[in-house]
């Protein structure tokens, strides 16, 4: 179980967080300096190098988003050149693509960071250049919404790459790229002139998942334990009626792959957040902000609370819980995790997308009067962290490409670089892990200092109201 420091405060971790930004300006450098674009994406490392792998690009916009956020973090003009110019060279192809669920990691990360900049006045307004970017995100939000199947609940889901039967937790996040083309007044038109709206879609979507992969201890199957995350649910595409959970990155549809788990724990705090920038009416449609609201606080809170329960007390998690040697280390929750283990890898990437859910989730619920269960979230996203800023997590060597060490890909594959002195995965990166990395303490930092909060819509939020 997570061991939470509740005297932990954003400020005592600039330095750590300033230490890692010095390192990320290291690994932006030697990536865009030796990357090869006819290679494909950068996905993970292998021997410190990363290299790509053929399955969809979906890692593209965190290579140049991560730029980004480099330059956000710390204002080095030459990263947000780097952003800049490898988003309008590269990125476009990603806006029109039909064929994946990722809308909300490659073009929210990259799009939606400029745009997000321009507007807080981080780099030159330029009206044309803003309108290239905003019509970049209504595309893709829309694109993005018609990769859509209809349940038989009267709902709907986006799916996956596996085709229409498919509904994966990762999905959650890309909810990102609906959320932003809504907010910019966008919609989709179907057969016969049909206006479709994306906000409809983006709640339709929210509400399967937590529905189907999200579990709350209420006897839904024989595995039904509170905030357990399935990857995948399965649905038959003759009468939308669900079939079964299962998955593709995890060991069993019956355990919980923790990247999938960190999907969910940071995809709803998120849409909570989002949600504060709509006016009632346009919730109604969909039951009412309460209802809407409810239902993703009880996906988040379930999921925070699984995860906090159930890793080990530095709060960087296995690859799944249900991993079949993790048997053989013993009672691992009740201590630190070991990356360099042989039975089973770690899988810090989970640990960097579920610190940044906790904190945001804590937020929330303490600007909305809940300061208790806030504080208690928040300061278990600081402790995680703060775990991840330091060794053996953090990369150190200057001949080492990834930010982030110890994150698994696809252990079911095989796909991770097992080095030759181990028996399983360890000390490699991931785009992703050094991204969300980036992102939480990203987030740390500017409440640190008093700055904006940082939101994937931005520039500023509006305060969160407490229900009526």
């Amino acid at each position: 179980m997570l061991t939470i420091d509740n005297e932990l405060t954003p400020a005592a971790l600039l330095p750590a967080i300033g230490r890692m930004w010095d390192a990320s300006a290291r690994c932006i450098d030697s990536i865009d300096r030796t990357w090869n674009p006819e290679e494909g994406s950068p996905v993970f490392t292998v021997a410190g190098q990363y290299t790509a792998q053929g399955w969809t690009e979906w890692t593209q916009g965190f290579q140049f988003g991560g730029a980004l956020l480099q330059f956000d973090a710390t204002g080095e003009q030459r990263f947000l050149e780097i952003g800049r110019r490898q988003t309008l060279g590269r990125m476009a192809a990603h806006v029109t693509h039909i064929g994946v669920h990722d809308h909300g990691f490659n073009n929210i990360s990259t799009y939606g960071n400029l745009r997000r900049l321009m507007l807080e006045g981080r780099m030159p307004h330029d009206a044309a250049e803003l309108g290239l970017y905003e019509l970049a995100l209504k595309c893709s939000g829309a694109v993005q919404a018609a990769r859509w199947t209809p349940t038989a609940d009267g709902g709907g889901f986006i799916h996956s790459f596996n085709g229409p039967h498919s509904l994966f937790c990762d999905t959650i996040r890309s909810l990102r790229s609906l959320a932003m083309a809504h907010l910019l007044g966008h919609r989709l038109w179907g057969e016969n002139d049909e206006p479709i709206c994306l906000l409809r879609r983006l709640l339709q979507h929210a509400e399967e998942t937590a529905n189907f992969n999200v579990y709350y201890g209420e006897g839904r199957d024989a595995y039904d334990v509170r905030g357990r995350v399935a990857h995948e649910s399965v649905f038959n595409t003759n009468d939308g009626r669900y079939r079964c959970p299962s998955t593709q990155q995890g060991y069993s549809p019956f355990s919980t792959w923790t990247r999938g788990l960190g999907w969910v724990m940071l995809g709803y705090p998120e849409m909570l957040e989002y949600l504060a920038c709509l006016d009632d009416e346009e919730l109604e449609p969909s039951g009412g902000r309460e209802r809407v609201e409810t239902m993703m606080l009880e996906a988040a809170t379930a999921a925070c609370d699984f995860y906090i329960e159930n890793m080990p007390t530095d709060g960087i998690p296995y690859w799944d819980t249900g991993a079949p040697r993790l048997v053989l280390l013993g009672e691992y929750t009740d201590r630190p995790a070991d990356p360099f283990n042989e039975q089973e890898p770690v899988d810090s990437s989970a640990a960097a997308i579920g610190c940044q859910g906790l904190l945001r989730l804590g937020r929330f619920l303490a600007e909305r009067g809940d300061t208790q269960a806030g504080h208690s979230y928040f300061q278990a996203g600081l402790t995680v962290l703060r775990t991840l800023l330091d060794e053996p997590y953090l990369s150190t060597s200057p001949d080492h490409q990834g930010l982030l060490l110890h994150a698994v890909y696809h252990r079911p594959r095989g796909w991770d670089h097992v080095p030759a002195e181990h028996e399983i995965p360890c000390g490699e990166s991931c785009l992703w892990g050094d991204y969300h990395l980036q992102e939480a303490a990203l987030t740390v930092q500017r409440l640190a200092r008093e700055e904006p909060y940082y939101t994937f819509f931005g520039p500023s939020p509006p305060p969160i109201l407490a229900p009526s």
